[in-house]
């Protein structure tokens, strides 16, 4: 149907008439009527008397609204001209409307033409072979960009249309004038002639066929009302003109809720502040309300004459006018929004003005990189018109491409900030290819060989790109790692000397790559490394240590080559003695002795045949891993060969570990070596990895287990392993396997170990080391007594009071505390309280009289505090032995067993002893000498031993009281120091005190909610204060999401959680802030339903499972978390638990993106995905991980 223009010119071009030959409709005449249609009310009166009715659709164009004084003489005779010559059309059509409107058969016929037309064109089409969409004309105008509003109506030049029949009658009267109809007139240059207003275009339009709709330019813009076709029933007909669709998008606007990315942004975005306003009113006139005078608002006579109609706002008048805005207007800025884009162009131009001054300032350019980010929040600072702000998409490749010209700028100034090209490169990761990346990588190494810092960087990169790794690519790289920092450090590359902290660095690098082999399945590497580096650091040679490390890594290899027991076998002597028995002529074989070794029953490896493969597969896989850890070797006794091994990969040959032997000149260094390989081994320690690798070498939920914790808050053993997974061990994430020691010849293995180091060390570090050892048989009895192995446990507990008296027989160990601690602490676990006692009263009295060490403190706490969870409560005879003996620590006489009840004098007498001990150390510790912060540990004791004496006679108002005083002090102390280079030291021997007192007084709140009723809120004040300063402790988080999991609310511990993660890079609130949502989810669920059995979650828990998704990716976007193996695993079992499976596979995928040497991974996997068994095993095969169990072995395993 065709349409009006909404032009000034009342003239058709000729496309808008090529529609009536597309749509069949014919040709049309076109009616014409005033140039302006404010001025069509001067034509209006004289039809009102002879149209009547037949006017009613015309009715707008008499707005009374449009009308104005002042008419130009030239427009109003165009009027009249215009306004004459639709007249006499209306008056000679006027009696065919009501005819057409009326018959019923004139409508049908019209219908059957228009159809048949409509055919013989498809036939026509389908003969060009056009593609064509078939659309009835109104759905094809209604399609177009420009759609018009119901709201909006802006009045425009157009024309009333008529049916083709209503005008075939005039059309065929004036058949004279059709030659001159085909001309184009204008309307301002008719003066009289009327009859060449019209012409009639007959000519089809072949753009018509080629597109699907027609020109936009012209069709008129409207919005029909009403059903009827056009010209047919004027009654219903009504046609609203349109100009602009902004008011539509406006009216019509669809709701967004919260998740849309509009309001997203919107509450990313800072808030607008509240600014009071400028107008203050005296005192005397508060009870009076102005009232602006309403002539205020009416516009001035002077801009009449601009603004006639009143449609130019304040601004287009006064330019008219040629003013300028007021003062205070240019002053001030419009809009809060205004004021922010000052803000932030200041920045910039501060910014770049910075970087213009000091080009050298690398920390100024990755501030300007980083601000980038919040440039890109707010609305853009150059934009062409209003509201374009918020339609410009910023997207994430714009912040990077700016944020890299930034680092180019930066770069081009520094050529040797090592710092501004890993800012570089880490932006190209989102552009490049990892084949570029690595290219880049090369050269930045080849340029810093070194930079530690750089090379950890650059292995964590190959590391975890999933497309280039392998394990043997990553093994070779880490040993050229380590063999260039080691020439570097014996100054073998002259041209890069070696940097402060380097053999730290490569002591750190060292264990990342064990613990790299021990995830990716190839323990005996691992384990061979470290026979090696023990060999190679203890018992070198004195005639090669002058060498640098090539040189005596080449002498070391003829030993490892040589068959000699290493560290770890029976019969170990080292490189040492090796090497001066080789001088004398080799060593003297003597025949072995033969000992009661009890064989080891072969366990069947499938106990189950029935079962499906892949979990045939699974149990063989880790029966392996746990059995198979040690390096095969040839048993000469035996007459074996290194052919007779059945797993080559079991063989470690020295080509795999000569590169990675670096030398350790640091004490330090070197007992950290011995007591890093017994945690690897399992053995409990105080050593935790460096921050570097220990993220990456997390792959276990250890870290949440509570053991027995909740029932003995005072004196539960936590052998802390920091989530990492000891060797042989691959346990499922329910830890329902979950098992503690090794196999027999693992338990010797690790005796042997100790037997060797111990007379490597004296004092501190082989009383250290002898502590582990008992600490570890101690942590096998624990177990036992968790999983009630009685059979087992009284086994253990037979081996480990031996080991614990042969360890106390030696001379050096006789008045070890630590020991005689630990041996009492065993006999009270299995039961033997008397004998417990005994061994503590015999510990104590062999301290002197002014022997208040702080291994006797510690001695005298853990007593006291068994005896004071052994009655339960505050009362009875067993508190009454706690006081004895905290009070008997202060007094200068014998210690004297308990006899009876404590008398009064003697607590005031401890009470002040011990006040007067706190002040002496709080005065010691904010002493300028560092030396005096040695004491720390003593200061640990005796607090811990004060704090529990004023709970057991006062009450625990008195522990917080004691607790503030001490935070307060050491607080400020840990402050005051860290402010002074020279005393680093000092301040986190201060930090590591301050961190036990606040352990030792949560734990005593935790005691005193268990035997009385206690408000939580101080417990929480605590936990929440110490968190703030340790949020990387393990054993504080747990206490802490176990009581907030008592709490019906969990938008305090929410909002807890949010604050410590944005302020701290630590992983570990991450991890327990998911795992205290799990805690809730699993609590609301117990409510919801009954337990019945492994289902899947069928009610709504208000949203927990989408929060902890949410907790899960934040986690792993950050750059801890991103590469962290525990993490990865309990996202994955999370999902799996929902029975998301299809979810759960994507998350695998993506954890092995950024994993893919983890095998606990792969091993997960295969438990969620069984039908992708297969696979999941040509995966690994590819990577290169280590497979104990190949699939065509376990066929012929399940045929046997």
């Amino acid at each position: 149907m065709p349409r009006a223009p909404a032009d000034a010119c009342s003239v058709l071009d000729s496309s808008c008439f090529s529609l009536s030959a597309c749509y069949g409709v014919g040709p049309v005449a076109w009616g014409t009527m005033a140039l302006f249609p404010a001025f069509a009310g001067v034509s209006a009166a004289p039809e009102s008397s002879a149209g009547g009715s037949s006017r009613k659709d015309l009715d707008w164009l008499s707005n009374p609204s449009f009308c104005t004084g002042n008419i130009p003489t030239l427009q109003q005779n165009t009027v009249e001209i215009t306004a004459l010559a639709s007249e006499k059309e209306l008056l000679t059509r006027s009696p065919l409307k009501p005819e057409l409107s009326e018959g019923s058969d004139t409508h049908k016929r019209l219908k059957q033409a228009s159809r048949k037309k409509k055919k013989e064109k498809k036939k026509k089409k389908k003969h060009q072979h056009h593609k064509k969409t078939k659309k009835k004309y109104e759905q094809s105008s209604d399609s177009e960009s420009y759609s018009a509003t119901d709201s909006e109506k802006e009045t425009s030049t157009g024309c009333i249309i008529y049916n083709k029949k209503e005008v075939e009658k005039p059309n065929q009267e004036n058949n004279a004038t059709d030659n001159s109809g085909n001309r184009l007139v204008w309307l301002d240059d008719i003066q009289t002639l009327t009859t060449e207003t019209f012409r009639t275009d007959k000519k089809p339009d072949p753009a018509n066929w080629e597109y699907k709709s027609l020109y936009r330019g012209d069709i008129a813009r409207y919005k029909r009302k009403g059903n009827s076709c056009l010209g047919i029933n004027p009654k219903k007909q009504r046609i609203s003109w349109e100009g602009t669709s902004t008011e539509k998008k406006q009216l019509h606007k669809k709701f967004e809720r919260y998740f849309s990315k509009k309001s997203m942004r919107s509450v990313s975005s800072d808030g607008a502040p509240v600014y009071s306003k400028a107008e203050v009113f005296s005192s005397d006139l508060s009870s009076f309300i102005p009232v602006k005078d309403s002539d205020d608002e009416v516009p001035s006579n002077t801009s009449n004459w601009v603004n006639p109609l009143g449609v130019y706002d304040k601004s287009t008048t006064l330019w008219l006018q040629g003013q300028g805005p007021s003062d205070q207007e240019t002053k001030q800025p419009t809009s809060q929004q205004d004021s922010e884009e000052v803000i932030l162009k200041a920045k910039v131009e501060e910014f770049n003005r910075k970087v213009r001054e000091n080009p050298r300032d690398i920390q100024l350019w990755l501030e300007f990189v980083s601000f980038q980010d919040e440039v890109m929040k707010r609305p853009s600072l150059y934009t062409i018109s209003e509201g374009e702000q918020e339609s410009r998409r910023k997207s994430l490749k714009l912040i990077l491409e700016k944020k890299l010209s930034i680092l180019e700028r930066a770069i081009e100034s520094n050529q040797n900030s090592v710092e501004l090209k890993l800012a570089r490169l880490k932006l190209c990761t989102e552009f490049w290819e990892p084949s570029t990346l690595i290219k880049e990588w090369q050269k930045l190494i080849f340029l810093h060989p070194n930079n530690t810092s750089l090379w950890q960087k650059y292995l964590l990169f190959c590391q975890s790109q999933f497309s280039t790794f392998t394990v043997s690519k990553i093994h070779n790289l880490y040993g050229k790692c380590l063999s260039t920092l080691a020439a570097v450090q014996d100054g073998s590359i002259l041209s890069h000397p070696a940097l402060p902290g380097t053999e730290e660095a490569m002591f750190a690098l060292f264990l990342q790559q064990c613990h790299f082999l021990r995830q990716a399945g190839h323990t005996e590497k691992a384990i061979s490394l470290f026979q090696a580096m023990i060999d190679f650091t203890f018992f070198k040679p004195d005639s090669v240590k002058d060498l640098p490390t090539r040189g005596q890594v080449e002498f070391f290899e003829p030993f490892w080559d040589s068959g000699e027991p290493r560290v770890g076998e029976k019969g170990a002597r080292g490189w040492r003695a090796w090497m001066h028995q080789q001088e004398r002529g080799g060593w003297v074989v003597i025949k072995p002795d033969e000992d009661e070794d009890e064989p080891e029953e072969d366990d069947q490896e499938i106990k189950n045949k029935t079962l499906p493969k892949w979990q045939i597969w699974l149990s063989v896989e880790h029966s392996r891993e746990q059995r198979h850890w040690l390096p095969w070797r040839p048993d000469k006794t035996k007459k074996q060969t290194d052919e007779d091994c059945d797993d080559p990969e079991r063989q470690v040959l020295f080509d795999d570990l000569s590169l990675s032997l670096i030398k350790l000149s640091s004490l330090d260094l070197k007992f950290q070596l011995i007591d890093s390989f017994l945690q690897f081994l399992g053995v409990p320690s105080s050593y935790n990895l460096p921050a570097s690798c220990l993220y990456l070498a997390m792959d276990e939920n250890g870290i949440f287990d509570d053991g027995i914790s909740d029932e003995k808050p005072l004196t539960f053993f936590n052998p802390s392993f920091s989530g990492v997974n000891c060797v042989g061990r691959m346990d499922k994430m329910n830890r329902q396997e979950h098992r503690m020691g090794h196999c027999k010849e693992g338990e010797e293995f690790i005796q042997n170990i100790f037997h060797l180091v111990l007379p490597l060390f004296s004092g501190k570090e082989k009383s250290h080391l002898s502590l582990s050892w008992l600490q570890y048989e101690i942590a096998k009895v624990t177990w036992c007594l968790q999983t009630k192995n009685k059979k087992r446990l009284k086994s253990q507990g037979k081996k480990c009071k031996k080991l614990a008296k042969n360890l106390l027989k030696e001379p050096d160990n006789r008045n070890n505390f630590c020991l005689w601690k630990a041996y009492a602490h065993l006999e009270w676990l299995l039961g033997n309280i008397e004998d417990a006692r005994k061994v503590f009263d015999t510990a104590i009295s062999m301290a002197g009289p002014e022997d208040l060490s702080s291994r006797l403190f510690d001695l005298s706490l853990l007593y006291a505090e068994l005896e004071v969870e052994l009655s339960g409560n505050l009362e009875g005879a067993t508190t009454s032995r706690a006081i004895h003996i905290l009070t008997k620590l202060t007094e200068n006489g014998p210690y004297i067993p308990y006899t009876g009840q404590v008398l009064a004098v003697n607590i005031l007498k401890a009470r002040k002893a011990y006040e007067h001990m706190l002040q002496k150390h709080l005065n010691e510790s904010s002493a300028p000498d560092p030396s005096s912060f040695n004491c720390s540990d003593h200061l640990v004791g005796m607090v811990s031993c004060f704090m529990l004496f004023q709970y057991l006679t006062i009450g625990v108002n008195a522990v917080t009281h004691i607790y503030k005083q001490v935070y307060e002090r050491l607080k400020g102390s840990i402050s005051s120091e860290f402010s002074r280079l020279s005393a680093n030291i000092g301040a986190q021997n201060l930090t590591n005190a301050l961190e036990a007192i606040t352990l030792m007084h949560a734990n005593l709140l935790r005691y005193h909610m268990k035997v009385s009723v206690f408000p939580l809120n101080p417990l929480r004040e605590t936990l929440s204060e110490a968190l703030k300063l340790y949020p990387d402790n393990q054993v504080l988080w747990r206490s802490y999401i176990q009581i907030q999991n008592k709490s019906h609310n969990a938008s305090k511990t929410r909002r807890f959680f949010d604050i410590i993660i944005r302020s701290s890079k630590s992983l570990e609130p991450r991890l327990f802030a998911i795992q205290a949502e799990k805690m809730r989810k699993r609590l609301v669920e117990a409510v919801l339903r009954v337990e019945a059995g492994e289902i899947h979650s069928t009610i709504p828990e208000t949203g927990l499972s989408n929060r902890i998704k949410v907790l899960f990716e934040n986690a792993i976007q950050s750059d801890n978390g991103s590469n962290c193996p525990l993490l990865w695993r309990m996202y994955l079992n999370f999902l799996v638990s929902l029975g998301n499976k299809e979810r759960s596979k994507g998350v695998f995928y993506r954890a092995l993106q950024h994993c893919p040497w983890a095998k606990v991974l792969y091993m997960d996997a295969v438990d969620h995905f069984p039908d992708q068994f297969q696979e999941i095993l040509d995966l690994m095969t590819e990577k290169e991980l280590r497979v104990r169990v190949p699939i065509e072995e376990l066929e012929l395993l399940l045929e046997d």
